[in-house]
């Protein structure tokens, strides 16, 4: 039997400055592929610019992800762990003494985005939310893309295959990846892909421990995104949500559905002229920082 991982260092030490006027904290979760966090390392240097917001990134996913890659060599995810994620950071973020308990935030940036409303729903502690570029993980494993394996069949066939995996990752020991963003880049490939590519397999956002950089998810990985929803409790959600999307974006139809299931005139929508999905991540021009800067300052105060 494989050794159990080393618990996971401490999360590393806030900067605490300007804490006296900026008391409001954020926590920033980036995209749900394992990477380096070139997205969110974007928005921290931006909302340093900003001078309003001093955003933090902790409980990572993918400080937790690099333990159980580099000691089990095996990547997995889950609609309620990286829910977690999110409600983790803000028991750290709230017993910190340069931290308003009554002022804390979080951004997710595409699967995390989902996951970001779904911690909304469960912890009422989150006075303001962002979903940027969001992606519904349980609806796109469970339906496909524009939902077009929402079927029981189709379901049950994918779980046939992961679970008959499942069996044989066991007897082995090892663990089948899924892959990651297609490489070499087929002529034919879709425009997303092709963005996608172009993000995670060049200098843009590749890293080693990124899985669409590299070899991707367990294959077993997606089988509780298939069992699970995520955006069910949304409408009850009564503090700020602000769902941030591009307008030309391959997964723009799953920020305007989550949207239609927010409640209150604290909820905005916001679709940013001429963006792609991967310009949400790490384009200054086009990520509105203004906009979630006002946000964020209107309802943390």
């Amino acid at each position: 039997m494989a050794q159990s991982p080393e618990p996971p260092p401490h999360p590393r030490k806030f900067n605490t400055r300007n804490s006296e006027r900026f008391n409001k904290k954020i926590s920033i979760c980036h995209c749900s592929v394992l990477a380096r966090g070139v997205a969110g390392a974007a928005f921290e240097e931006a909302d340093e610019m900003l001078g309003v917001l001093e955003a933090e990134a902790v409980a990572d996913l993918r400080d937790r992800e690099r333990q159980v890659v580099e000691q089990l060599a095996r990547r997995m995810a889950s609609p309620d762990i990286n829910t977690e994620d999110f409600s983790a950071a803000v028991d750290f973020l709230s017993v910190q003494p340069d931290v308003d308990a009554n002022r804390i935030g979080i951004l997710g940036i595409c699967g995390f985005g989902g996951f970001a409303i779904s911690a909304a729903a469960n912890d009422t502690r989150i006075k303001a939310t962002v979903a940027s570029t969001m992606y519904d993980m349980c609806r796109v494993t469970a339906n496909g893309y524009n939902d077009s394996d929402d079927n029981a069949d189709a379901r049950y066939k994918a779980k046939e295959a992961m679970n008959a995996q499942r069996t044989e990752d066991y007897r082995t020991g090892a663990y089948r990846r899924a892959g990651g963003v297609v490489d070499p880049l087929p002529d034919d490939a879709p425009q997303f892909v092709k963005e996608y590519y172009a993000y995670y397999k060049t200098p843009r956002g590749y890293h080693v421990r990124s899985g669409n950089s590299t070899d991707g998810w367990n294959v077993t990985s997606s089988l509780p995104f298939i069992n699970f929803t995520l955006l069910d409790r949304a409408g009850e959600i009564r503090n700020a949500v602000m769902v941030v999307h591009g307008e030309k974006a391959h997964s723009r139809y799953f920020s305007e559905d989550a949207f239609k299931k927010l409640h209150g005139d604290n909820k905005e929508l916001l679709i940013v002229a001429d963006a792609n999905h991967c310009d949400l991540y790490d384009n200054l021009e086009k990520i509105p920082f203004d906009q979630i800067a006002t946000f964020f300052s209107t309802y943390m105060k």
